[in-house]
């Protein structure tokens, strides 16, 4: 009988959690106080807006850091194939408070646009607020994107190569990375537009220009509820691996001497992690017992990859058929 895995204490667990959710929870709370009493001071709509979606990152980083710690936990008994899905659903939640928030936020900017308010003081105030806003959530931004190059395993990127590689990355980083991600490049154009409005109208006191940023900014919230929303829908279903994935996973099943071919294979994303199921064909000859350590030793090979959370391999006698060469000339075709 397998031996059951050990229990985990919850601090263990918390150190697994995802560091950008964390780090994005206290920048955003930070800043949805600074906003919010800017707000206040001023009345800028466009500032509302900000606090606004500050407010919801905040509640969405604090579920997803939960979230992301919870499917950290190792497979049980009754839940052999683990937790990585909770994350998901931590994930879907967060799309919830986008949503209720962007409504909001756009409701605020009608509002605005029908009865404008113009320039009402505190513009220093906003503009200093808005300035940290762009601050934090910048380097917010920066990190996550050196996490999805971290977790998509990509080479690191520098400067200004780092946006395009890390928008390259993205769909292969974990759900909170790219939740962050998603959010906070919202967060920083949000900021930069809302700075621009309360420049523009405490210059010009055109006071449609706070209605049409603020019905920009919920716009813009509505696009990122969309996109996590389907990014973690599929992955509830289960979605499987990036091509990139699958192909290093059958190099290293065939750079086996004693493996012919792969007949049949599986690789289903849970989370950041990646379960593979795979029917393999061993050479002609081999005896039960050497077939049975070939097959382990090919599971442990998989299994060194930190990403692979389980892998069940299953092996037959060389058909003479090239399956899997024929499957991918066929893709190419």
């Amino acid at each position: 009988m397998a031996e059951q895995p050990k229990s985990e204490s919850f601090m263990s667990l918390v150190k697994k959690g995802n560091t950008s959710s964390a780090v994005a929870m206290a920048g955003n709370a930070v800043l949805a106080v600074c906003k919010g009493g800017a707000f206040l001071f001023s009345g800028s709509g466009a500032m509302f807006a900000s606090a606004m979606h500050s407010l919801a990152d905040a509640i969405n980083q604090g579920f997803v850091f939960v979230g992301s710690v919870l499917s950290e936990k190792k497979p049980t008994r009754r839940f052999p194939t683990g937790f990585g899905r909770v994350i998901n659903i931590f994930c879907m939640i967060a799309v919830i408070v986008v949503t209720i928030m962007a409504y909001e936020t756009i409701h605020e900017g009608i509002h605005l646009l029908q009865h404008p308010v113009g320039h009402t003081g505190g513009l220093w105030i906003n503009i200093g607020v808005l300035v940290l806003n762009i601050l934090i959530d910048g380097a917010i931004l920066i990190k996550a994107m050196k996490e999805i190059l971290k977790e998509a395993r990509a080479p690191k990127a520098a400067g200004f190569a780092l946006v395009p590689a890390a928008i390259k990355n993205v769909g292969r980083a974990a759900p909170p990375t790219r939740l962050v991600f998603y959010e906070d490049v919202v967060a920083v154009l949000g900021a930069l537009l809302a700075l621009i409005s309360v420049v523009v109208i405490a210059l010009t006191n055109f006071a449609l220009l706070d209605g049409i940023v603020t019905t920009i900014i919920g716009c813009l919230m509505i696009a990122v509820a969309f996109r996590v929303g389907y990014d973690n829908m599929i992955g509830l279903i289960g979605v499987a691996a990036p091509q990139d994935i699958e192909d290093k996973v059958s190099q290293t099943i065939l750079a086996d001497t004693h493996v012919a071919d792969i007949q049949l294979m599986r690789i289903i994303q849970e989370g950041r992690y990646y379960h593979v199921e795979g029917l393999i064909e061993l050479t002609k000859g081999l005896s039960l017992a050497d077939a049975d350590d070939i097959k382990f030793r090919i599971q442990e090979k998989l299994m060194t990859d930190p990403d692979i959370a389980d892998a069940a391999i299953s092996i037959i006698e060389d058909d003479g058929v090239n399956s899997w060469g024929k499957k991918h000339s066929d893709v190419v075709k």
